[in-house]
């Protein structure tokens, strides 16, 4: 079969949904589960590659019970047996590399067989440890186990009831965190800054984006800080992406192995309210910890040569998937798609974004301001807003680490 391509901006149709379980995996950023039919085939949900884990708390039937423990049984070994059935088989129905697939599930099956499981009962141990095999054997980041409690059948919850507005809860914790968008401000020297730590859909946080991207629209040159940024999805990386361009422009292309589709990214012609531009200078911070979509931005921008990337290389996880419902306890997030970048027909998978200035990442900030201030300095012609500029740039090389 051929791929087939689409012409579109969107990535993955994604739903969000709350869970109780944290990520089990020591090696990815927390997602939220996807609830699905308790029984059946495994269920699958396009998610973002990398979201937070919100704080959920279950509701308690009666007004002296919100700290009743969840009375969770124990992992029995059916259940541990039809947990690696499953994953063996759902890594090769969906796992973007067929060949990776294989060998890991049969290396996994290898485990199982030795007994390597069979001092795991708690559920999110048990994931953990799986996670880890799984990262060891791919170096796939986004790759990962939940257990989800919430799962459990509910008369082994006595007392207790699931909320049932999980979409709108999710949209709330959205909302309280500012749909990603933490903090944007006008530096001294007419440099804008905005601090990004999730990238939520834009049909959620389009408004907070136009309206941190109409403020800084006046400045002079303009910093994101993804150094906290645990991604999200590749729509909003394409939005943001478009207020720092002049023109359509081609970003990636995702293949998607589950159907043999390609899928475009371009940026945006039309954009609610004033757009950066695409000349003035724009620097995107990072750390070992940036992550998905905010290395894919990092990434996107680099290559265009748009930006100039400060701070440290990123984590390497590239590839888009889905969240597959493996057993009533336990979920993976399978990557089954790969991104490949207009420009280098490649992506930053298992290996990050280098960045162009190579500094700790504490440091980026600084380190960012002084090479805007420097270019502002190189052709500046106004006499005393060179002296301002001179002084800032003192300021800031006094506070060196």
């Amino acid at each position: 079969m051929k791929p087939t391509l689409a012409l579109k901006n969107s990535h993955v149709a994604i739903t969000f949904a709350l869970t109780l379980a944290a990520t089990a995996s020591s090696h990815a950023v927390a997602q939220p589960s996807v609830p699905a039919p308790r029984v059946g085939a495994a269920q699958v949900t396009a998610v973002p590659a990398s979201m937070p884990t919100p704080t959920v708390r279950v509701a308690q039937a009666g007004p002296s019970s919100p700290s009743a423990p969840m009375n969770i049984p124990p992992v029995s070994a059916s259940d541990k047996a039809d947990l690696i059935a499953a994953t063996v088989r759902e890594l090769n129905n969906r796992y973007v590399f067929p060949d990776v697939a294989k060998r890991v599930g049969e290396a996994i099956n290898a485990k199982f067989k030795a007994k390597a499981y069979d001092a795991f009962t708690d559920g999110e141990a048990l994931a953990k440890a799986l996670a880890d095999d799984l990262f060891a054997l791919t170096k796939d980041s986004h790759l990962r186990f939940q257990f989800d409690p919430i799962a459990v059948p509910m008369q082994t919850l006595p007392g207790q009831v699931v909320p049932e507005a999980q979409a709108a809860a999710a949209q709330l914790d959205a909302q309280q965190r500012n749909f990603g968008f933490e903090r944007v401000e006008r530096l001294p020297g007419n440099i804008g800054y905005i601090d990004v730590r999730m990238f939520y859909s834009p049909s959620s946080a389009g408004d907070t984006i136009a309206a941190a991207m109409n403020f800084v629209a006046n400045t002079d040159a303009l910093i994101i800080d993804l150094r906290q940024s645990l991604g999200g999805f590749s729509d909003t990386v394409a939005l943001i992406t478009s207020y720092l361009l002049n023109e359509r422009t081609l970003l990636s292309t995702f293949y998607s192995r589950e159907d043999e589709s390609m899928e475009q990214s371009w940026s945006l012609e039309w954009l609610p309210g004033k757009r950066f531009g695409g000349t003035k200078p724009v620097y995107v911070l990072t750390s070992k910890g940036s992550v998905s979509a905010a290395e894919e931005l990092a990434y996107n921008l680099k290559h265009l040569k748009r930006a100039t990337v400060v701070g440290e290389t990123t984590t390497g996880a590239a590839n888009p998937g889905a969240f597959v419902k493996l057993t009533p306890l336990f979920t993976l997030f399978i990557t089954n798609a790969r991104s490949i970048n207009a420009i280098t027909k490649t992506n930053w998978e298992g290996v990050g974004v280098e960045p162009d200035v190579k500094v700790a990442a504490p440091d980026a900030l600084r380190r960012a301001q002084l090479l805007a201030l420097e270019k502002f300095i190189a052709t500046e012609r106004d006499p005393r807003r060179v002296n301002g500029l001179r002084a800032r740039v003192a300021q800031l090389e006094r506070s060196a680490p």
